[in-house]
């Protein structure tokens, strides 16, 4: 567990201090915690927001609009995409039920530990990392949390703390599962490569559907220096995000080294690109830098905040490696687990990697 000092200096932290444990190339310089008196927000730059209906309609623009985005920033919105708003709003309040109804001692019987490449379960606020105190409570559940294939061995009480969560929260996630192989392919087609490259890979694969609770925030917690959830690149393929009722979410603009505010309305899709896929294209998709921010707007402040951000990733014994039809690879190929959790070890500590090939 991180102490009182290792918090104090992870407020005052920037993310080079951390460099050794990427494995990506990352020149970007930034504070892990918010420095209102030495940070410049870019106010003109727009992520392009993208019609996913166009896909469905085999119509290229959404490859070409798809691929310059994120080839741009790393980031776009997908609207249109199909998803029952309703569905989303059962989630946010079922979230918020989560968190709420459950006693911390039963939320600590399921304390987050390293499960294959992923830290999974509860996350206490301030606990996210060891470096940075995240004013998050966060759960993080991978495949095998929830009831996927009707398995007979599946056991929910081994995973959640209560009934009836993990049937709501299922619909999410597999709602979210039908947009991965689409999402992809559109990608590698960008890329120049065979769009059915990764269809097995990614074909029932794993992935990390994480809850996250925002409360309140008291003057105490703001004054404190403390960040809602400090700035940070996703480590996987590409996160699925619907939109937040609660503005926070800022992306760094690496051409200008500002942050940029993003706000979509409720329902779109956030989508961004992690180090799986930095490294798989060669650089041309980074890995952004974002963060969560306390809100502008005084009103919300005293709002909760909800988000459930599903990551994509491949199984551990997976090799990544650099896409065949892309010229100069600056990588080498490294099993999937070597490479996340060598990355992870700078929010959980040097043995989180330790004996892993």
């Amino acid at each position: 567990m991180k102490n009182t000092d290792q918090l104090k200096k992870g407020i005052q932290s920037q993310n080079q201090e951390f460099r050794r444990y990427e494995q990506v190339k990352k020149d970007q310089n930034y504070y892990l915690s918010e420095q209102p008196d030495e940070e410049a927000f870019d106010n003109d730059f727009e992520i392009k927001t993208i019609d996913f209906s166009l896909l469905i309609d085999d119509n290229p623009r959404f490859v070409a609009e798809l691929g310059s985005a994120l080839s741009d920033i790393g980031f776009a919105i997908i609207t249109n995409h199909g998803i029952d708003q309703n569905m989303y709003h059962k989630c946010e309040q079922k979230i918020i039920e989560f968190f709420e109804s459950i006693t911390l001692d039963d939320k600590m019987k399921y304390e987050a530990r390293r499960f294959g490449s992923v830290n999974q379960g509860y996350f206490p606020i301030k606990s996210t990392t060891i470096i940075h105190p995240d004013l998050v409570e966060g759960w993080v559940f991978c495949r095998r949390a929830f009831d996927m294939d009707n398995g007979t061995d599946y056991q929910e009480s081994e995973f959640w703390p209560g009934p009836g969560f993990e049937p709501i929260f299922r619909k999410v996630v597999l709602a979210h599962e039908k947009l991965i192989l689409p999402l992809m392919q559109s990608m590698l087609v960008y890329l120049g490569e065979d769009p059915h490259l990764y269809d097995k890979k990614l074909t029932k694969t794993n992935f990390g559907f994480r809850l996250n609770y925002y409360p309140p925030l008291s003057q105490k917690q703001l004054d404190s220096g403390g960040g809602r959830m400090l700035g940070h690149e996703d480590i996987d393929l590409f996160t699925i995000l619907p939109s937040q009722r609660v503005e926070g979410l800022q992306i760094l603009n690496r051409k200008n080294m500002k942050w940029v505010r993003l706000n979509p309305k409720f329902g779109d899709i956030i989508l961004n690109t992690g180090d799986y896929m930095q490294l798989i294209s060669n650089d041309i998709f980074p890995s952004t830098t974002h963060r969560v921010s306390r809100p502008i707007d005084p009103t919300l402040k005293n709002k909760t905040r909800i988000s459930f951000p599903m990551a994509v990733y491949v199984w551990e014994d997976e090799k990544l490696e650099v896409l065949p039809n892309i010229n100069n690879p600056k990588y080498a190929p490294i099993r999937a687990e070597k490479f996340h959790t060598s990355i992870t070890s700078k929010y959980y500590g040097d043995d989180y990697s330790k004996n892993v090939k």
